[in-house]
């Protein structure tokens, strides 16, 4: 076994993985004078990142800090002080730094000018390398050897590193072709660190649709439309997609984290669907009761609501012939149709994970209490957040506050 060292005699930290978290954390220490090297499995770094990029890149949303907090959800205190220090707004402003402009969409959410994530990734890139960061592609982590030191198998065989710090950014278990592949779990739980389970998070759902609908509507947007997790609670308004088995898109994605509370729960979960946000049940419930003559119902929904295609195959789907010739049930169902969710879609199709390790096992700094001198960052950690922007800060927010709690442990650095 080959085992090497740098000779360099300032602190010397390994970040494994090269995601957001892990190259905030880089940036943040080799700015303190830190000798910093980043080990990936991967080709290339910031794999993941690249993709989320390839319909837009969402860096951040403009929303204010107390509601952008609520994103997180019950980890919104652990996260607080970390977002409070690097937020949205610092974000951008460290976005513009690299020489990419950004603007704000008109849903809120903050994307660079050119709405790719190459141009950023390729300039953040040339200045960690340009501060001194070492990368090591294709360097898969394997765990510690017997006397402490950092395992990984490489294109030059088994190795093993020691440093003064070990930060862990290595991502949850979506999209594990990217390098997120949740291989790290059995490490960290067989060294006595507690772990929830990880959690398909901004996911889509299984549906035992008829073979009529998914054979006709497989594909189909449902656009202009609001749901909830709850039929008791105010509907989001947005769009999603019906898929051959389920349903997926971002207003599915938006309910997903108490949709599957919902199954975890009680076996299965119901998503109530308006299918006309914009009417009251009273004027859904006056138009159907006008006389329709000699037309059918289904005509008579065409002309007096526009409800046709997969909205009307929604309504055949869901309730009776019997109940879909009655006035007062049909704009019940049009307002509030009952969808049932028997699973969530496999955790490797997920946008995120929820879960992961546990806030009761790192320090205020981000420290295994488990592991004295290594950290985490990123979605190694247990929390989780919708689309929109607030997964990529929580990354960068965490790599960064890692960095700062890895600067306060180590000696003789300006931090």
């Amino acid at each position: 076994m080959l085992t090497t060292n740098s000779t360099s005699s300032c602190a010397r930290v390994g970040i494994i993985g090269g995601g957001p978290a892990g190259l905030m954390a880089a940036e943040v220490l080799s700015a303190a004078g830190v000798s910093v090297e980043v080990f990936d499995a991967m080709p290339s770094v910031g794999r993941k990142f690249l993709l989320a990029g390839v319909g837009g890149m969402n860096i951040t949303h403009s929303e204010p800090a107390e509601p952008f907090l609520n994103r997180y959800g019950e980890s919104a205190e652990q996260l607080k002080p970390m977002l409070d220090e690097f937020g949205g707004e610092a974000l951008r402003e460290w976005v513009h730094g690299l020489g990419i402009q950004t603007f704000v969409g008109s849903s809120g959410r903050v994307f660079p000018t050119e709405m790719k994530a190459a141009p950023l990734l390729r300039a953040w890139l040339a200045r960690l390398k340009a501060s001194g960061v070492k990368f090591h592609p294709r360097h898969r982590w394997l765990g510690w050897t017997e006397a402490g030191e950092l395992k990984f198998s490489s294109p030059e065989g088994e190795l093993t590193r020691r440093f003064d710090a070990t930060l862990l950014a290595l991502g949850g278990a979506s999209w594990a072709k990217l390098g997120s592949d949740g291989k790290w779990l059995p490490v960290l739980t067989e060294q006595g660190v507690e772990i929830a389970p990880l959690q398909a998070a901004n996911c889509g759902f299984d549906v035992s649709w008829s073979p009529f609908l998914a054979n006709k509507f497989a594909g189909t947007p449902l656009k202009a439309v609001a749901a909830s997790a709850d039929e008791h609670t105010p509907k989001k308004v947005g769009e999603f997609v019906i898929t051959q088995g389920g349903v997926e898109g971002s207003l599915v994605y938006a309910l997903s984290s108490g949709l599957r509370e919902q199954i975890n729960q009680q076996g299965s979960a119901t998503l109530w669907l308006d299918l006309l946000p914009q009417k009251s049940l009273d004027e859904v419930r006056a138009a159907l009761l006008q006389p329709r003559g000699a037309d059918s119902m289904a005509n008579h929904l065409r002309r007096k609501l526009k409800i046709e295609g997969i909205k009307a195959g929604l309504l055949h789907e869901i309730l009776s012939k019997e109940q879909f010739m009655q006035p007062e049930l049909l704009a019940q169902a049009i307002k509030s149709l009952p969808i049932k969710l028997l699973a969530p879609r496999p955790i490797d199709e997920a946008i995120s994970t929820a879960g992961g390790v546990k806030w009761d096992a790192v320090d205020a700094g981000l420290m295994l209490k488990a592991l004295p001198g290594v950290f985490v960052a990123g979605e190694m950690l247990d929390w989780e957040a919708p689309t929109g922007g607030y997964l990529l800060t929580a990354c960068f927010a965490t790599g960064r506050h890692a960095a700062q709690g890895i600067l306060a442990r180590l000696p003789n650095t300006s931090h």
